[in-house]
């Protein structure tokens, strides 16, 4: 049953040239028997000298910023079940909106939320002057 089989492999360039080439097969070792994304394989030679599956991990889309879309530095790159399991300090950037919003998108908010304010402030004063040259206008 563990017997390798050897194929025989014409080269179609070189007519005169054959080489021989190990025919290895493994099984998949779960029940699911599909070759699907989620079920990749890479063929693996054991010390014993056995060819066997080893499951490959899919590769994890990197965390990105909800504003810009930009990856987020600082934050691990890990598939979701692992990444529940990461302590925060490898998920979160120590930041308000750490792990969120990358950090260009949080300045920007801040600078926003200040000029919004400073605008505010000008418009308050330029109301109180104009209602200030109405009440003076009104005396004379």
């Amino acid at each position: 049953p563990n017997q390798s089989l050897i194929k025989v492999v014409v080269c179609s360039s070189i007519p005169q040239l054959t080489v021989m080439v190990k025919d290895i097969r493994v099984t998949y070792r779960k029940r699911h028997s599909y070759n699907t994304k989620s079920n990749q394989i890479r063929v693996v030679k054991t010390p014993g000298g056995r060819h066997v599956a080893q499951y490959v991990a899919k590769k994890s889309k990197p965390v990105v910023c909800g504003l810009t879309g930009k990856p987020l530095a600082g934050v691990a790159r890990k598939r979701p079940a692992v990444n529940s399991r990461l302590n925060p300090h490898r998920r979160t950037v120590s930041r308000p909106y750490g792990g969120v919003l990358s950090a260009g998108a949080v300045r920007e908010r801040i600078m926003r939320a200040f000029i919004i304010e400073e605008q505010k402030s000008v418009k308050a004063t330029l109301r109180a002057k104009a209602a200030a040259a109405k009440a003076k206008a009104g005396r004379r």
